[in-house]
Parts: structure tokens; sequence; C-alpha cells
């Protein structure tokens, strides 16, 4: 977000509003009306979300990566195989949005059937913010897993070149009073909280990763310069990355991270979307185990200890109140497009 005075009020837009700016666009690129608006809520549920930089902030990018040709607003994702509960897909290098949606649709669908569902997508592209796609599940009753790789974005552990991928994962769990949803990247920071970060010129809270020399930092743009984050975890971290994408690349028949990056565009993902049934009868523990953290000491005495995915629940009643904040640079840029 843009950096302002502690005084000066940002500009929020409301949430209809946001989302009918992103159809217009989308409809004027040749998506189809179901496909538009699907995309355009997409993106302001994320933004609604709080998750600013995979939202507003990214549809410029979205839109060039359309009109330079890298996604196929016209492409349907095909059933390659099927096994068992499992299936392989191919995206066609249609938006990564609605290839990703439409695959987790598919995963509850077997697991509605089965207890469990898996697809595997080949050939996709950036699905932007991956825990919508946890949300999606949850809201459908059904616990989740899924992964996606990415272009090289990250050193090994013990390496100084950028030939690991900053693998997204997320982690869902249905819950009437809120549903838990753990969204991280393999990276202390994703490159597009750095990318906050490196706009407002804040430092980030903790250490994110490595300068041009070598130092550890907490500046974002030396991070973003560097191509040197810090895995989250450290070498965990790291090897973690290393099997999403080995899981990600043999499962769906796809890119892997490295060849990937041979690409002069980040495009043709591999993802992993993983529908369970979830079962009714442990539920009432999932909230003995919420209460349970709440209860715990918290460092700071004016927070409370949080679970996976209860702030964005407070970020999006606020955003749905008041508007979706939005840094008015990017908003001007997105009303031109």
């Amino acid at each position: 977000m843009e950096k302002r005075s502690k005084y000066e009020k940002p500009l929020r837009i409301p949430f209809g509003e946001m989302r009918q700016t992103f159809y217009d666009i989308l409809r004027q690129r040749g998506f189809s009306d179901e496909d538009a608006a699907l995309s355009a809520r997409l993106f302001t549920e994320t933004s609604c979300d709080g998750v600013y930089s995979h939202g507003l902030n990214r549809f410029p990018r979205y839109i060039g990566d359309i009109d330079q040709g890298y996604i196929d607003v016209q492409a349907e994702p095909q059933l390659i195989a099927r096994n068992g509960v499992m299936e392989q897909w191919d995206g066609g290098l249609g938006p990564g949005n609605l290839n990703a949606y439409r695959s987790m649709e598919r995963a509850v669908a077997i697991a509605r059937e089965n207890g469990m569902g898996c697809v595997a997508l080949r050939n996709t592209n950036h699905w932007m913010r991956g825990g919508t796609y946890g949300w999606q599940a949850a809201d459908a009753g059904c616990q989740a897993m899924l992964w996606s790789n990415t272009t090289g974005l990250m050193p090994p552990w013990g390496g100084i070149e950028p030939t690991i991928g900053n693998n997204p994962m997320i982690l869902a769990l249905p819950r009437a009073g809120g549903h838990v949803v753990l969204d991280f990247a393999q990276s202390m920071y994703s490159f597009g909280k750095l990318s906050i970060h490196s706009k407002s010129g804040e430092p980030l809270p903790y250490v994110g990763g490595y300068d041009e020399d070598g130092n550890l930092t907490k500046d974002a743009s030396a991070i973003e310069k560097s191509i040197r984050p810090l895995p989250a975890g450290l070498w965990k971290g790291s090897g973690l990355a290393i099997m999403l994408d080995l899981f990600a690349t043999t499962l769906s028949g796809g890119n892997s991270t490295m060849e990937i990056s041979q690409q002069e565009h980040e495009h043709g993902l591999s993802q992993v979307f993983i529908a369970i049934e979830s079962s009714s009868g442990r539920r009432a523990i999932v909230d003995d185990i919420i209460e349970h953290l709440h209860s715990t000491r918290p460092v700071d005495t004016r927070k409370e200890v949080r679970y996976p995915g209860e702030r964005t629940l407070e970020v999006r009643t606020e955003n749905m109140a008041s508007g979706i904040p939005v840094d008015q640079q990017i908003w001007e840029q997105v009303c031109r497009l």
C-alpha cells in the first residue's frame, strides 16, 4: 500500500465498484460473461481480504500478460487422465485463477463421491492468491491441501542463485465459527509482500533475505534486487519448496521450476489440488483447539493469539463495511486499462 501520513485517510473503493471495474476490463479483453464475472470476483475478494499484493495490485500485470499473449482467455481446461480419485488436467495456458478455481471445484466434486479428490493441473498460469481456493474448499465443507510451483525465485539452502521456486502452499479446514486457512510461500515473505514494503519504504518486521553483498536485511528493495529471499525455516523451507515442485511436476506431468525458469516469462506452471470430505464426528474438537489457542498468554497483552485465517475474517468484515483500501496510483492505473 502507498505510504501515507497517519492523519490521511486511505482511498477506499466499495466492493461492488471494484468488482464491476475489473469485470468491464476483462470483458474488453475477450472474456466471456461468466469468466469475467468469476475472475473479477476473485480479484476483488482477494483485495477485500487484505491480500492487496495479489488482488488490485496484481491486476495490471494480469492484463499485461493477457495483452502479451501469455494468457489465453478462451482456453478451457482439458481432462488428460483419470486414476481412481485422482485426475490430471491441462490448463491450456488459460487464466490462472479460473483454472485453479475450477480445479478445486472438481477436486471437491470427486471428494463428495469418494471421500477424497485430487486434481493435478499442468500448463496453467499464476493463480493469484492461492488461499482463495482453500477458502473455496472450506466453504464447500472440505478440508484441502494445495500448492503450485513457480519460476526460480529463491536460492536453495547453501546456494546463491535463485534456482528453486517460492512455491506457495495452502492448508484449509472448514469451521462454522470461521474457517482455518493457512496460506504461505516458502520464503519468509512472498515477492508480493516484498513489493508492498519496497514501495512504502518501510522495513520488514523480521529479516527477510540478503542484500547483494550477502548481508541479512529487512530492506525489501535490497532483497528484490539480489533475488535472495530467506527460506522460511531456513533449510526446512528450502527442502519443502523442492519437494512441492517435485510432487507438482510428477503428478501433473507438467513443467518443473527448472523448466519454467528457462522461459523468458513465468507461465506453464504445475499445481495440485486435494480436497477431503470433512468428518462431522470430530468437528467439536476444532473449536476446542481454537479456544485453547486463544487462551495462550500473548507477548503483547493488547493482542490475542490468532489462528490461521482469523485476521483475514476481521479484515474482510471491515473492508466490506468501509470499502477496500487501495493505492491511489494503482487504482487510477487500473481504471485506465
